[in-house]
């Protein structure tokens, strides 16, 4: 190629490209922040005399429009409606079914499922798609969703190498050889890559991305729940975080004719310290029943308390609890119910009234924990500081604070009724419509289809299931725009034009000549590795298409040069391109920084030893397979 001589405005780009890492691992500002800085200071130094050609400012913003943030934007919407109908849902339950709640189970099913799916489909799709189902896997399993997106994430990544249409590098690849045959010698023709020739390195890549996972995992993912900001807690963390004690609910199991028979549920609740939240006796099941109802053998009970005191009522009134919940599991999961705050204002009808006296849990379906109030608190919860009391009988007070375990439900009810102002605001209100499950799964599959069997644009492909659930009322317009993650469009959009400034000025073209300039005269295997890690850098700076039509070009002329295979180096190209792992400059990273609450930091020391891992896998499984 001819040589690439260092302009000013390639200067400026590297200066660019330098702000850009600086701010990423420093997080002074948040990272989509930083992609609108630099955005902003591209178009803004365009208009400097001389550094015109840095950035087109009639395009700058064109990345909002791009195929790969407009597709993002729809398979967020289109996962956003299959969860809507349950499906996915459904999808977590066969999970658990199988993983339990054991991290090191559930990690290899989610992976290795998102990667199987991401070989045949874009990886941020897959990825997008899988995002509402390890976030039910980890609220009902009360494992960190941060210890569960990025191994579900970088695995969606890495299936992207499994087949040819796994990835855009690859699809691309067959097209950028057909074209450097036309300058190649009949000695150097390359022949075209099947469909599934590149499958036997994706499936060791991605069974390396589990295996570094269930291994590695305790040591270089965040263990923190850094994304559990709703007020809702689950009952668990808000008794702990209220009281200092380690409650949670438990079913246990009352046999026929046991001394309980005849107790009243409130007799029960004040004498033991224990909340009953449920009751299942002969096929039916009650939520919240009321306090004055006698105890139905044999039964099973939804008790909440400390562990402690639940486990010693039980063994010594020789009661079995139930570990899976078998019926009230469901019903007391974190996204059925849990513990909100509510405050009674000056002007509500219920002041001086008792809970007794408006039948609290059989009118409102709210079940009273505790009274916060000016001179001190009150609870049913017994600690060294509050003891028992019997809040049914207490009135209520302006300005009381209750605590109320209660089904999500009933608490969007209660937003509406002036008697209550419902602090509580972040909490699953989502309407299921199980009803629509057969227009979600036919714009799914319409989708899933034309981008698997036709040349239409990825995007539009998306769009067409998107529209689709819309109109057929699977979710509405306004839940669709709730459900797009915006941060992760502007993140995409706003870094872009950087990465088409790399290109665009040469400054991708200088570092590569720099670098094959200084791979000159070494072994064949080590110029592969040395594609393979500029590959690697580019794809962290520019878009992973950039970097192949880039790259495979000056990757087949090194090849011939030194007597290598050209279509190995292509392939290596188009394979390493995938090796993004390092900061969340790839959809899919970008995807899943906000929902798993990670930094850049996180993605150094996770992505660091993945993206090493990656290097040494691929070029060994190339050379073994090719």
């Amino acid at each position: 190629m001819d040589p690439v001589t260092l302009t000013n405005e390639m200067i400026v780009v590297l200066g660019l490209l330098a702000i850009t890492i600086v701010l990423f691992v420093s997080e002074i500002v948040r990272v989509d922040v930083a992609a609108i800085i630099i955005m902003v200071t591209l178009g803004a130094l365009s208009y400097v005399p001389g550094l015109g050609g840095i950035a087109d400012v009639t395009k700058l913003f064109d990345g909002f429009a791009s195929n790969a943030v407009i597709s993002i934007i729809a398979v967020m919407i289109i996962g956003a409606g299959l969860d809507r109908t349950g499906l996915l849902n459904s999808l977590a339950k066969v999970i658990l079914k199988w993983g339990g709640s054991s991290e090191r189970r559930i990690v290899p099913i989610v992976s290795g499922t998102v990667g199987v799916i991401s070989s045949f489909m874009q990886n941020v799709g897959a990825a997008a798609l899988f995002l509402p189902v390890v976030n039910r896997i980890s609220v009902k399993t009360e494992l960190p969703i941060s210890r569960l997106l990025m191994p579900m994430g970088f695995c969606a990544i890495l299936g992207g190498t499994m087949t040819l249409v796994g990835s855009s590098p690859l699809i691309l690849l067959n097209d950028l050889i057909a074209s450097a045959n036309l300058e190649l010698s009949s000695a150097n023709q390359m022949e075209p890559f099947g469909l599934f020739s590149v499958t036997p390195v994706g499936i060791v890549l991605v069974l390396t991305g589990i295996v570094y996972f269930m291994l590695l995992g305790k040591f270089v993912l965040p263990a923190s729940k850094r994304t559990r900001k709703s007020g809702a807690l689950s009952m668990k963390e808000y008794v702990k975080d209220l009281y200092g004690i380690d409650a949670d609910i438990f079913e246990i199991v009352v046999p026929d004719n046991h001394p309980l028979y005849g107790e009243k549920y409130a007799d029960i609740m004040e004498a033991f310290h224990l909340y009953v939240i449920g009751a299942y006796h002969d096929g039916q099941k009650w939520l919240s029943p009321p306090v004055d109802v006698k105890v139905e053998t044999p039964c099973r009970l939804a008790i909440l308390g400390t562990t402690s005191v639940v486990k010693d009522f039980a063994n010594v009134f020789n009661f079995t609890i139930d570990k899976e919940m078998t019926i009230f599991g469901r019903d007391c999961s974190v996204e059925k119910a849990g513990i909100a705050e509510i405050i009674l204002p000056p002007n509500s009808q219920l002041i001086g009234k008792t809970a007794r006296e408006i039948s609290l849990r059989k009118t409102y379906g709210l079940n009273l924990l505790a009274i916060h109030r000016a001179e001190g608190s009150l609870s049913y919860v017994e600690t060294p500081d509050h003891k028992a009391s019997r809040l049914g009988v207490i009135p209520f007070q302006a300005g009381d604070a209750l605590i109320v375990q209660t089904q999500w439900t009933a608490l969007s009810a209660l937003t509406k009724d002036k008697d209550f102002v419902v602090v509580t605001t972040e909490f699953p209100q989502e309407q299921v419509r199980p009803t629509k499950v057969g227009w979600a799964l036919l714009f799914f599959s319409v989708s899933l289809f034309l981008v698997l069997f036709t040349d239409v644009r990825l995007s539009l492909c998306l769009l067409v299931g998107a529209i689709g659930m819309i109109c057929t009322r699977v979710l509405t317009i306004d839940e669709a725009y709730t459900s797009v993650g915006w941060n992760t469009v502007f993140l995409l959009a706003g870094l872009l034009p950087l990465g088409q400034a790399v290109q665009n000025t040469g400054t991708a073209a200088w570092i590569a000549q720099l670098i094959l300039g200084v791979l000159e005269g070494w072994p064949i295997w080590s110029l592969q590795a040395g594609i393979a890690v500029l590959a690697t850098f580019f794809t962290l700076v520019m878009s992973n298409v950039g970097a192949t039509v880039l790259l495979v070009p000056l990757a087949v002329s090194l090849a011939v040069s030194s007597g290598g295979d050209p279509a190995i180096f292509a392939l290596t190209v188009a394979i390493s391109t995938s090796n993004s792992f390092l900061i969340p400059t790839h959809q899919v990273n970008a995807l899943i920084m906000g929902p798993g609450g990670y930094r850049v930091s996180d993605f150094m020391r996770s992505g660091g030893v993945m993206t090493i891992l990656f290097l040494v896998i691929s070029m060994v499984m190339m050379n073994v397979v090719f």
